[in-house]
């Protein structure tokens, strides 16, 4: 092969690898580790090439179209949802607001596939799991597999101590108890809780429950967290913490995470909003505050 050929095929190998790497966001550490490794034979790949955009564009974590859900029928149906359009990419944290009765909570529901939209698409990482019902996949698996939830209050279990909430979810998903219990471990550990590894639930602060319930949400590696009020019971300060745990969380495993909030303290921090209003959203820019 000619040395132009031997530099064309390189470089053809180097954006493969990278758009690889780029549209999976969800692999795991160990795998993160291994990819790393490569730059050894394929020289700087994850910074050294243009931006992903000019290779192949990353699908969006989440992306939502003309979705709609409609409860009941006839007189007495109610349409929650009214043809709702929504786009969140990895590593993304966006605020979703609106009044009592917009159709926020259906739309979580909708999105974490705890309810079936009446019509409508939703797409995962570019795979579409809805459109007109559920496409070949199990809605349980996928919400243990691919989406996290964070709750306004934590619903950690109560007879069982920090480090097994967290490890619950892997178990479920068949991780060997060891596997289990090292992530949890992990992920204890840069949510700054490690020392409360071995506590029993009632001995933490609200703050620290939190925390413990994040670390959870993550423990699958999941591309989409879902966040329902998470700081509604919490003061300023820790409320601004947890802000800052999330949006560290996003960048640091590239985790789409929509916050449900009518929580004025944080309202300011995010980059994007969605306002719902009588089942529809509409995008504006936020003010993006730095918060540390």
């Amino acid at each position: 092969m000619a040395p132009d050929e031997d530099l064309a095929t390189e470089d053809t190998e180097k954006r493969e690898f990278s758009v690889f790497f780029r549209v999976f966001p969800w692999l795991g550490l160990e795998w993160r580790s291994k990819l790393l490794l490569q730059e050894q034979n394929y020289g700087n790949i994850f910074c050294g090439l243009p931006k992903v955009s000019t290779v192949l564009e990353s699908p969006p974590a989440i992306e939502v179209a003309d979705l709609r859900k409609r409860y009941g029928s006839g007189d007495t149906a109610v349409d929650a949802l009214k043809g709702v359009d929504l786009s969140v990419q990895p590593g993304e944290v966006v605020g979703l607001i609106g009044p009592s009765g917009s159709g926020k909570s259906t739309l979580l529901k909708c999105l974490g596939a705890v309810t079936e939209p009446s019509s409508g698409r939703i797409a995962l990482s570019g795979d579409t799991v809805y459109a007109g019902g559920w496409r070949n996949i199990d809605p349980r698996a996928l919400r243990r597999d691919r989406i996290g939830f964070v709750f306004q209050a934590p619903y950690l279990i109560p007879f069982l101590d920090v480090t097994d909430n967290v490890a619950l979810p892997l178990l479920l998903a068949g991780r060997s108890n060891r596997d289990a219990r090292q992530r949890a471990r992990e992920l204890l550990a840069a949510l700054d809780v490690a020392h409360r590894a071995q506590a029993a639930i009632t001995q933490l602060s609200g703050g620290e429950q939190q925390r413990v319930a994040i670390a959870r949400a993550l423990a699958n590696q999941p591309p989409i967290i879902l966040a329902d009020e998470p700081t509604a019971p919490l003061d300023s300060e820790r409320a601004l913490a947890v802000v800052r745990i999330l949006n560290r969380m996003a960048t640091q495993y590239r985790t789409a995470i929509i916050v449900v909030t009518h929580d004025e303290k944080i309202i300011p921090t995010f980059k994007r909003i969605y306002h719902i209003r009588d089942g529809k959203t509409y995008e504006e820019a936020g003010e993006g505050r730095d918060i540390g």
